[in-house]
């Protein structure tokens, strides 16, 4: 326990008050199921010494997606805390109906990242995007969104932001993935109600659905941490500890399966490709029709499907494109250079 600093207010969230130099956990009450069972949002707020940023980082929009879950796990047992300024305000499950179900969607099918910001007598997905609109982001002077790939999709670990100003950009540089993709706001989601709110957020991708990927774990952990100090609620770090720039993407496509088959790839996600290069193969079951994927430009390749079963128009391979074909290469050793550093503890 951190001590109370005279001057500093409590932080209010969820009908808890949280004084300086403390930390607790409370609920966010969304609604009752046809069973009536009570559905509440688990949340933890770290309150610091002294006045600073609110920073909330959020996991588990999409239900499946659990190695954001895991990265605040370990986030809040960083002992980083001491004399932090601001406030931390963690959500490890937000879509808490689709976790339960290791599904992504909510009960009603419907996509949370796209009902924001909700509405309190609107269908179940727009009352929780409510309540995390109202009481997470509108406390909230920047954020952090913790995603993976969708089911049978793995996604290279990587930033999405609208860098279209400085503080934007600097922020997604802070975290250190080797890649940023500079990607537009989608209606409905919450990092376009959270700019409208004047909150700056950035979206952190790395993995799939329903598996935990150790490294995009440590990346995860370290580049929320990085941000922390970035934005001023942590001490700086020596300028040879920070992170390297990470490379800009100004777009991105997917590779789509030109004919049913069965795929044999030629590529994994980090690799760079040409244009015209082939990146797998599909066969029919008796390996006599085959059809190549080919990349239409070169780029990165930072997301792939795992399921080798493919209909014709499919999405394959997700390939990030650079203005500088110099930034077009392998970034497996961005990769590791990233997650070199001394982290002060992980929990598992």
């Amino acid at each position: 326990m951190i001590h109370y600093r005279e001057g500093m207010k409590p932080f209010s969230i969820a009908d808890i008050s949280v004084n300086a130099g403390n930390r607790a956990r409370a609920e966010i009450v969304v609604a009752r199921l046809y069973d009536f069972t009570k559905m509440t949002v688990p949340i933890e707020v770290v309150h610091g010494t002294h006045a600073g940023p609110v920073l909330f980082v959020t996991a588990a929009i999409h239900g499946d997606e659990i190695n954001g879950v895991q990265i605040i796990k370990r986030l809040l047992h960083q002992p980083i805390f001491e004399n932090m300024k601001g406030t931390l305000i963690a959500v490890p499950i937000v879509n808490v109906f689709g976790f339960n179900a290791k599904q992504r969607y909510l009960p009603d099918r419907r996509d949370l990242n796209r009902c924001f910001p909700g509405a309190p007598d609107g269908p179940l997905a727009s009352q929780l995007a409510h309540a995390i609109m109202t009481e997470v982001i509108s406390k909230s002077t920047h954020g952090i969104d913790l995603h993976t790939g969708a089911i049978h999709r793995t996604n290279l670990p990587h930033i999405r932001a609208s860098i279209d100003n400085e503080q934007m950009e600097q922020m997604a540089q802070a975290f250190g993935a080797p890649l940023i993709i500079n990607s537009g706001l989608r209606d409905g989601s919450l990092r376009e109600s959270a700019r409208e709110a004047g909150v700056c957020v950035l979206l952190y991708e790395g993995g799939e659905a329903l598996r935990f990927n150790e490294e995009v774990i440590q990346l995860g952990v370290k580049g929320v941490v990085s941000v922390m100090r970035h934005i001023g609620m942590l001490a700086d770090e020596d300028a040879a500890q920070k992170p390297a720039n990470s490379r800009v993407s100004t777009a991105s496509y997917w590779a789509r399966a030109p004919h049913s088959g069965m795929l044999n790839t030629a590529c994994a996600v980090g690799d760079s490709v040409s244009a015209g290069q082939v990146l797998g193969t599909i066969c029919d079951p008796f390996g006599r029709h085959c059809f190549d994927v080919s990349a239409k430009e070169a780029g990165v390749i930072v997301g792939m499907t795992m399921l080798p079963l493919l209909n014709e128009g499919d999405a394959i391979f997700h390939i990030a494109t650079f203005n500088d074909a110099a930034k077009i290469k392998d970034v497996d050793e961005d990769t590791q250079q990233a997650l070199t550093g001394q982290m002060d503890t992980y929990v598992t």
